[in-house]
């Protein structure tokens, strides 16, 4: 990519920085568009049922184990940029500079992250950080929660924070167009893929499931651990 272009990228990542900082501290305002979100969660779940999980299926039944994990870490050794990238903003540095000893760790000595030599040597890969919990660490509230198409569950605090993750990610940087697509694809099939053992687990309203689940997610890595309990305090777990 030119100076340029990491120019433009640049000045695009600081515009909508500006602009989300610039909106309102959205409060928790629980799931107001669940009407809406219950007819995208349904598309997505045909879209899932007829193409990615079958995809992700036959991907995990063809693919011998060892090659399975390795490309899984791979991609999993990418996600790191991102963290270094939030640690930073979060003002994390500690955590800033785990992250960047897995990523260099796992890159060299891991054969561009084919191998989890970093968690060998004691360093564990954290939970990661992404955009929105920046924003969150920085004062915004989550909002609505939304149902995205293709996408899924998010808020609407996350929602337009997953633009500037995209552009944190090292596949924006591949000048090849087919090489990035067909690298965000593998990456989708292996967290589907993750996901599988998860599909006979869910009972009784999906869609509820699948938004209490997110969003207690979502919040526990917004407090880094801490649980919320009946007195507005936060212990850590």
């Amino acid at each position: 990519m030119t100076n340029k272009s990491l120019a433009a990228v640049a000045l695009l990542i600081s515009g909508l920085v500006s602009g989300l900082m610039a909106m309102p501290v959205f409060a928790d305002d629980g799931d107001q568009f669940e009407a809406l979100n219950r007819k995208m969660f349904y598309v997505n779940e045909r879209l899932d049922h007829y193409a990615l999980r079958p995809a992700a299926v036959t991907y995990t039944t063809l693919m011998p184990d060892p090659l399975e994990k390795g490309i899984e870490n791979f991609f999993s050794n990418l996600d790191e940029v991102g963290n270094v990238f939030n640690d930073l903003l979060q003002g994390k540095f500690k955590q800033a500079g785990h992250d960047s000893g897995r990523f260099l760790i796992n890159t060299t000595i891991g054969l561009g992250g084919l191998f989890d030599v970093a968690k060998r040597a004691g360093l564990d890969k954290s939970d990661g950080e992404d955009f929105g919990q920046t924003l969150a660490v920085w004062g915004v509230g989550e909002g609505p929660y939304l149902m995205l198409p293709l996408i899924g569950p998010s808020t609407l605090r996350d929602a337009p924070s997953k633009f500037v993750d995209s552009i944190t990610s090292p596949f924006s940087y591949v000048d090849d167009v087919p090489a990035r697509n067909t690298a965000r694809g593998v990456d989708l099939l292996t967290k589907r893929v993750s996901l599988l053992e998860l599909d006979d687990v869910i009972s009784g309203d999906k869609y509820l499931f699948v938004r209490d689940v997110y969003l207690q997610r979502n919040r526990y890595l917004v407090n880094d651990g801490a649980i919320e309990d009946d007195f507005g305090d936060f212990e850590d777990y």
